[in-house]
């Protein structure tokens, strides 16, 4: 049966946190459904560990659309098949037109469930105008791998006037109709303290464990990442003996809140 919005809300009612992991090809895909993994993302990570580019930005439309299709069609075959979120890749949200086009695609040809998009307030017109048009949003904040060439790859919110602008957006993008939120590298204090504020589910990755749910790069998880895994992340597959041991190893893990612990956090 097809997993839905409504399926990840009664999850987190009923007191169990959600564990995302990111898919980039059918196999991989139905072994994480297979696994027990609730949410998966077709991230535009796939520029760096399927591409091979040192950054998320070489990324098209194209190729988040063609990734979205492999991922579907693995995750149906599952018996429990996940949600699906697809990344809007860099400039195809430039203007509200664009982004309207882009999330069509990745939902009409790729089958996503929900479209993720990065940014503040620049991006709240664009998730009021897909939110008004039914499309299902999620928002993501902190680090945002579309600005590394402006920004960097740091910690966001650690000042008092950067966590309260952060705050503020997070309620900005739920007010405009943001159905989710990621939380990318910030501290697990403010990451809480954002949690607590929102009713829509709050996914983490680098954001400490007091979050709605977790979200990991699979290469990571299974030990093959390109170069130095980030410091947030965990070799799952140590002491596992298949891939999908060590996906169910970090399903569990996520779901007793044992992870991420605080060798896993990257600010205070």
């Amino acid at each position: 049966m097809r997993k839905r919005l409504s399926n990840l809300q009664k999850t987190l009612a009923d007191g169990e946190a959600l564990a995302c992991l990111t898919a980039y090809d059918a196999s991989q895909a139905y072994w994480a459904a297979q696994s027990g993994v609730d949410v998966l993302l077709v991230g535009d990570s796939l520029g760096m560990v399927v591409q091979g580019h040192s950054t998320t930005l070489p990324v098209s439309l194209d190729n988040m659309v063609y990734h979205t299709q492999l991922v579907q069609r693995g995750n149906a075959q599952a018996q429990h098949p996940a949600y699906c979120i697809a990344d809007l890749p860099f400039m195809s949200d430039a203007t509200i037109e664009s982004a309207l086009q882009a999330a069509g695609r990745l939902m009409k040809e790729g089958g996503a469930n929900m479209v993720k998009l990065e940014g503040a307030q620049r991006v709240v017109p664009i998730i009021r105008a897909l939110a008004q048009l039914g499309v299902p949003v999620c928002g993501h904040l902190g680090l945002l791998p579309q600005s590394v060439e402006k920004h960097g790859y740091k910690v966001q919110g650690k000042d008092a006037v950067s966590a309260q602008a952060l705050f503020d957006a997070a309620l900005a993008l739920q007010e405009a109709g943001a159905d989710m939120l990621v939380l990318e590298c910030v501290p697990a204090g403010l990451a809480q303290k954002i949690t607590a504020a929102l009713s829509i589910p709050v996914i983490g990755i680098g954001s400490g464990v007091h979050t709605s749910g977790q979200v990991l790069v699979l290469h990571d998880i299974l030990g093959v990442t390109l170069g130095k895994a980030p410091k947030f992340s965990k070799n799952f597959m140590f002491g596992q003996g298949s891939i999908q041991a060590a996906i169910g190893a970090y399903v569990a893990q996520v779901k007793a809140r044992t992870f991420p612990d605080s060798s896993h956090l990257v600010a205070e």
